[in-house]
């Protein structure tokens, strides 16, 4: 990694990084009664213009993609990783005769850039995401190399794989495949306005609300900070099994990385509920580490 990029972004200095992700476009009259039965966020309270993060929960209450679901006139566009694309088109699409709506596959018609900084470019075409980390936009094919020629030369950096990992852990964002999958219920994930507990019907929901309503999850993805300084002053490893002061089980990591504006190794992780009080002292193999609620920066 970069550390004068690192430090160009962490000051407000623009940046751009381009991915591959999915877009699905949905419409028609039954559109929002359609996606509603889908997703774990309330489609109904989605106005023209704004955008809502949400899961697509298996009949188990069990991850199959996170997304953000943008509302443009009567057509709804859900954007998810490249990882889950897939998985998300074909459960809308098998349900395209069972209602007056339609379902899109529009990825290939963009690309998508994610921006970061203080100033980022306005278009007057694409569709436009944003999140607590950065701003993130599908362009169309015809329109990307000008945008992104024009952005970096009015001074964004192109920002590295390396350098987004490091963006994307310190900002607390899971990457399906690495801190989420198939086996995670969803509202594990911990992510605030995901659920709507209050809208009614969809797939899984039985489980999600039985947890919310009767219980607690079991565990939390959240944040863990080395207890020293440095990049390598406690060596912290992916997969790691976390233990309590006393030895008992306590969570898992699933992604890490150096924070240089922290300077200190940080983690993602899974925590048992009765480990995730912030500050709460664990150990990773022989190395200590405290909760950090997430982002671990803002």
């Amino acid at each position: 990694m970069d550390l004068d990029l690192y430090n160009h972004v962490r000051s407000g200095g623009a940046g751009v990084f381009e991915q591959k992700r999915g877009l699905i476009a949905v419409s028609g009259k039954e559109a929002v009664q359609f996606l509603d039965g889908m997703i774990t966020n309330d489609m109904k309270t989605l106005e023209d213009g704004q955008q809502m993060l949400a899961a697509f929960p298996n009949a188990q209450g069990r991850l199959i993609a996170l997304v953000r679901v943008l509302r443009q006139g009567d057509r709804f566009f859900i954007e998810t990783e490249e990882a889950t694309h897939e998985k998300v088109y074909q459960s809308l699409f098998r349900f395209t005769f069972a209602g007056d709506f339609f379902v899109e596959d529009v990825s290939e018609e963009y690309r998508y850039f994610e921006m970061f900084g203080k100033e980022t470019p306005t278009l007057s075409d694409g569709h436009f995401f944003n999140s607590a980390a950065s701003n993130a936009c599908f362009i169309p094919i015809d329109r990307a190399e000008y945008f992104c020629r024009g952005f970096i030369a009015s001074g964004a950096v192109a920002i590295s794989d390396g350098l987004y990992e490091t963006l994307r852990i310190e900002s607390g964002i899971p990457k399906y495949g690495v801190d989420m999958d198939e086996t995670t219920i969803v509202p594990e994930l911990g992510l605030e306005g995901m659920i709507s507990y209050t809208k009614g019907c969809y797939i899984g929901q039985e489980i999600i609300a039985r947890i919310h309503f009767r219980g607690h999850i079991a565990k939390q993805l959240t944040g863990l900070v080395s207890s020293e300084p440095g990049a390598v002053a406690s060596v912290l490893s992916s997969g790691a099994e976390l233990k309590t002061t006393d030895g008992k089980n306590a969570g898992r990591i699933t992604s890490v990385t150096y924070s240089p504006k922290l300077d200190k190794q940080i983690a993602l992780a899974f925590v048992r509920f009765d480990q995730l009080a912030e500050s709460t002292e664990l150990l990773a193999v022989e190395s200590s580490v405290k909760v950090k609620n997430l982002p671990f920066i803002n």
